[in-house]
């Protein structure tokens, strides 16, 4: 007497293509886990490695000392001067870009992405030839009568922010221009007609359907700028210290690779307050949008 076989067991079509989604995204996961979380881990390591075991008193060191604290602040401080003249300056570009029309969009394009090819070395060095005492700015000054000899303006912090905004201010056009270009124009139109002023319909209808681009902007640049190494060593080396310089003296000069650990890991949840804050205000933005 044979006995009856099982039938063999379906798995659910959605199931399947879960299954599958896993197995192609696999791959990626296990090089974003070797590449991204493996370092952050060992840096948090690091920062709490003691002579005696796991502890706290590097970020106590850090955390705890007004000299640190200042550092901490001069790194956030221009974070926000470059990401806020980055804005004022960025905002009306991006619109200059996507009211442009054939080869004027084309040019400004251009114009946007080349910088992007050149290092960030080689843009802040072209800032200290120009910024010297016999740089182009101060022969312009001299020659238009503005002043009657050099003005000291490398190793400034005028000279740090405008580096810094001129650097990153590609940042901010990009995710912006991206909002306008899709921007209907007849949404302005129909405020006025519904008896908005000029004023009023920026305000209430172009302001917020370009904020998505604006909270991209600003997360990408204060991200970009609060971790910047070459441009205030370059540009103004000693005088402005911030985290990023901080933790290069730890390791290179100090040999405190574990109070380094400690300031890379403040630095790193600066940045990701940052993002994490604009992705929270972005959300209801989009829902509205």
């Amino acid at each position: 007497m044979t006995t009856p076989t099982a039938a063999p067991r379906r798995v659910p079509k959605l199931g399947r293509e879960r299954l599958a989604a896993v197995g192609f995204a696999l791959p990626a996961l296990v090089v974003l886990m070797a590449l991204f979380v493996a370092p952050l881990a060992v840096l948090f390591a690091a920062s709490m490695r003691g002579p005696d075991g796991p502890t706290l008193d590097h970020y106590g060191r850090l955390l705890g000392s007004a000299t640190y604290l200042g550092v901490i602040w001069n790194s956030v401080k221009l974070a926000l001067e470059t990401t806020t003249i980055a804005l004022i300056v960025g905002y009306p570009a991006a619109f200059a870009i996507g009211r442009a029309r054939g080869a004027l969009r084309s040019l400004l394009l251009a114009s946007l992405f080349l910088p992007l090819a050149a290092s960030v070395i080689v843009k802040a060095f072209a800032w200290t030839i120009l910024l010297r005492s016999d740089g182009l700015v101060n022969l312009a000054m001299m020659a238009l009568g503005l002043t009657q000899a050099p003005v000291r303006l490398i190793f400034t912090e005028t000279a740090l922010i405008a580096g810094s905004v001129n650097i990153f201010l590609p940042y901010m056009i990009l995710p912006i221009y991206t909002v306008v270009a899709q921007f209907d124009r007849r949404l302005v139109e129909a405020a006025a007609t519904l008896g908005a002023s000029p004023v009023e319909a920026f305000l209430r209808v172009v302001v917020p359907l370009t904020l998505p681009g604006v909270i991209a902007g600003v997360a990408l640049v204060f991200s970009l700028s609060v971790s910047a190494y070459v441009v205030p060593t370059l540009l103004i080396g000693e005088r402005y210290q911030t985290l990023t310089t901080l933790i290069a003296k730890a390791y290179l000069l100090a040999q405190q690779p574990e109070f380094g650990a400690a300031a890379g890991v403040v630095l790193l949840l600066i940045a990701v307050v940052v993002v994490t804050l604009s992705a929270r205000f972005g959300r209801p933005v989009r829902g509205r949008s």
